[in-house]
């Protein structure tokens, strides 16, 4: 009877032991694979071993170690020896925890299962990087969007550079005829704003809840130790004439209102940066941004299942003249090759909202993308 104890004993104490082994065994036997693009500092450090200028912490890397003789490394397309890279590099490559196995077998049940199947929790979450928390480099972003979102910022030497944006950094596709263009130092920025009304011709259907604008300045400070607070000032320097306002206002109705900037504003952004599925910008805000009130999340590169891709999600939820409405774009990247695996994002963009008929739905929606002018921070 003891030796039935100590033998059931032992077999709970080495089942756990077994299953481990058999997960290592498992893993060691993936020899064609996709590294998923979550270890940024790794991706970074197999390109500049191979001389790859600029590197990309999202380039499309697979390893092929099936033939002893014959080990390659494919990053964004071009072919590389295994031994081209040091040991150190090479040892971490095989120990890689987020792989896509693409020697896996497909069964009748792979079109509805194999997204999931290839799903990793690992690093769902993970610290910003140094510029994001940084004051005076905030600014500095290599994505442009065509529609909304966080300004296009280029550095001309550190904590100096430009911005630029179409659309405000809250506004969904085709709401808005919002423009603008920014000088940042050291934290502080200014610059003016305009519009470019061919943006909202392109809809003909649901404008009521439209935000125009016709000229005006700003300026803004990220309050120093971390960018997590945002302040700006705008005024209107051009207000909207007869001709404009009969223009911009011809769709509103007794319970639908578009709104047309005038006079001055005073606007806030409380943001904390964090990195979501691997992500290369991403935030969490709430702000109030002309009398309006915004919650919402943004992030760029995130990767999930073998997909890489764009988020961004803004609630409007009060303002003093427009309805609620919800923001939503989702850009996907790995359209095309080489060069280009990364250098652009395309998906769909919707406003979801009251339509014209007081139901519920998408008042806008239009193919966004994004260019991704340099190197991700």
């Amino acid at each position: 009877m003891r030796i039935k104890k100590h033998l059931i004993t032992l077999i709970f104490i080495f089942l756990p032991l077994g299953f481990n082994l058999a997960q290592i065994e498992e893993e060691e036997q993936i020899l064609y694979f996709q590294m998923e693009p979550l270890d940024d500092s790794l991706f970074l450090k197999i390109q500049s071993e191979v001389f790859i200028e600029p590197p990309d912490p999202k380039a499309e890397i697979i390893a092929d170690l099936r033939d002893p003789n014959n080990q390659t490394v494919s990053i964004k397309g071009a072919l590389y020896p295994f031994l081209a890279f040091t040991p150190e590099t090479r040892a971490r490559i095989i120990a890689y925890p987020f792989k896509l196995n693409l020697e896996e077998d497909l069964h009748y049940g792979s079109v509805f299962s194999r997204v999931f199947e290839k799903m990793r929790f690992g690093k769902i979450i993970s610290p910003p990087t140094l510029n994001q928390i940084s004051p005076t480099l905030w600014y500095i972003n290599p994505f442009f969007q065509a529609f909304g979102g966080e300004r296009f910022g280029i550095p001309i030497k550190n904590d100096i550079g430009i911005s630029f944006g179409i659309g405000t950094p809250y506004s969904g596709v085709l709401e808005t005829n919002f423009i603008e263009g920014n000088f940042h130092i050291l934290g502080v920025y200014g610059g003016a704003f305009g519009k470019i009304n061919e943006l909202l011709e392109i809809k003909q259907n649901n404008n009521h809840n439209n935000l125009y604008v016709t000229a005006g300045y700003q300026l803004g400070y990220v309050i120093p130790f971390g960018n997590f607070l945002h302040v700006s000032y705008q005024n209107i320097f051009k207000e909207a004439t007869v001709s404009d306002s009969s223009e911009f206002l011809k769709f509103n109705t007794e319970n639908y209102k578009a709104k047309v900037l005038s006079g001055s504003y005073f606007n806030w952004e409380f943001r904390y940066p964090i990195g979501i599925m691997g992500s290369t910008r991403g935030k969490f805000y709430a702000a109030r941004y002309l009398n309006e009130w915004h919650v919402g999340y943004s992030g760029r590169e995130l990767s999930f299942a073998g997909s890489t891709f764009d988020l961004r999600f803004d609630a409007l939820t009060h303002s003093d003249v427009r309805l609620p409405q919800y923001a939503i774009d989702i850009l996907i990247q790995k359209i095309g090759q080489s060069w280009a695996f990364s250098a652009f994002a395309l998906g769909p963009s919707v406003v979801l909202a009251k339509d014209e008929g007081g139901k519920f739905g998408i008042i806008s929606f239009f193919a966004n993308f994004r260019l991704k002018v340099g190197t991700s921070l």
